[in-house]
């Protein structure tokens, strides 16, 4: 069966057409509620501290905060331990949520022939990951479901050559299911290449 002259224009049109770069903003999810624990964390830390601190003093540094029953050694000396710890600990995560780590996109580009994962890094430039292999590379794409007690995982790999598989998307809050095969779907339809389960 051959096709018509028209037909054929019709066809080359097409695949003119096809979008030749296909790119997937990795974004974090539930920044609201992230936010939200971290800065009760802050206040508490910083709540726990001053209490601390009242402790060893002998007077309120806040007058609701009252410490005049609690003895510096030891219930003041863990009471500074465990308010330094939780001031420390919800100032680093909010510095990742302030500068996106973690966040980056999936690009392939079918003009350069070639595959980009970006992540952004907590030190700047230096510790960004940048990754970049040939299409031609790329054998297929691997859906990953885990359930580990309460933890569900959900993760889609790229199936290198002669590499070991990449992850390109990991959640750890679960979407539906139907949407991960949606995402890995458009990258195998764009890729033309084998999906594989889980």
């Amino acid at each position: 069966m051959t096709l018509s002259k028209n037909e054929n224009i019709k066809a080359k049109q097409k695949q003119i057409n096809l979008p030749k770069i296909l790119r997937q903003e990795i974004k974090e999810n539930n920044k609201i509620i992230k936010w939200f624990y971290n800065i009760v964390m802050l206040l508490g830390g910083i709540g726990f501290l001053i209490v601390g601190i009242s402790s060893y003093i002998g007077n309120n540094l806040i007058y609701f905060l009252d410490a005049s029953e609690i003895i510096f050694f030891p219930q003041g000396i863990t009471m500074c331990f465990y308010g330094t710890c939780g001031i420390l600990f919800s100032i680093n995560q909010i510095s990742i949520i302030l500068n996106g780590v973690g966040e980056g996109y999936n690009e392939f580009n079918k003009e350069l022939n070639l595959m980009t994962i970006y992540r952004k890094g907590k030190q700047g430039k230096n510790s960004d990951i940048n990754i970049t292999y040939s299409l031609k590379d790329i054998e297929g794409i691997r859906i990953e479901i885990k359930n580990e007690y309460f933890n569900v995982k959900q993760n889609v790999f790229l199936r290198i050559k002669d590499k070991n598989d990449l992850p390109i998307i990991q959640l750890s809050n679960p979407i539906k299911i139907s949407d991960l095969e949606k995402q890995a779907s458009e990258i195998a339809s764009f890729l033309n290449v084998p999906i594989k389960g889980y």
